[in-house]
């Protein structure tokens, strides 16, 4: 077996990841702006202010993994990896932008606004898996790896670059 070979597996995971949040992503762009409930509610401004965010990192999340997948076993190119450190700072703030726009556009009590806290807080929840402590396990294995509180393979590439 070449070292070539030997990180094949390795590579047709990444590709696996980032195409999976990339159609994540395509999935989330489409899937809750069909639901009726949303569109009785007039929720569609909040729904959106909420979805942005996810959709941005979701999107990051997938470009990383297709570019780690086409440098391993480097890792991801110093340009490549300046541009995911001020990802990691802009982040937050989209999410604090979202969130004021959330409140803005509050649909009221309502089917629409448990559907927009659910899917801010996944926005939240992708962000700090990807950028500062990983989160995303088998649901067999959760409760036991995520409190070893692991470094997500994206910070360790930045630490690397």
């Amino acid at each position: 077996m070449t070292s070539t070979d030997r990180f094949e597996p390795l590579r047709r995971r990444f590709l696996s990841l980032g195409l999976g949040e990339i159609v994540a992503a395509a999935v989330f762009a489409v899937v809750p702006t069909r639901l009726a409930f949303v569109t009785a509610d007039r929720a569609e401004a909040a729904l959106w202010a909420t979805l942005s965010p996810l959709l941005f990192i979701l999107v990051q999340a997938g470009i990383y993994w297709l570019i780690a997948r086409h440098h391993l076993p480097a890792p991801i190119p110093k340009p490549v990896a300046r541009i995911y450190r001020f990802l990691r700072v802009i982040n937050p703030l989209v999410l604090l932008t979202s969130l004021i726009g959330i409140v803005v556009a509050w649909p009221g009590v309502s089917l629409s606004a448990v559907l927009i806290i659910v899917i801010w807080l996944f926005a939240v929840a992708e962000y700090i898996n990807y950028f500062h402590v990983r989160l995303s396990y088998p649901w067999s294995k959760w409760t036991v790896k995520v409190g070893r509180r692991s470094t997500p393979r994206l910070v360790r590439d930045l630490q690397r670059s």
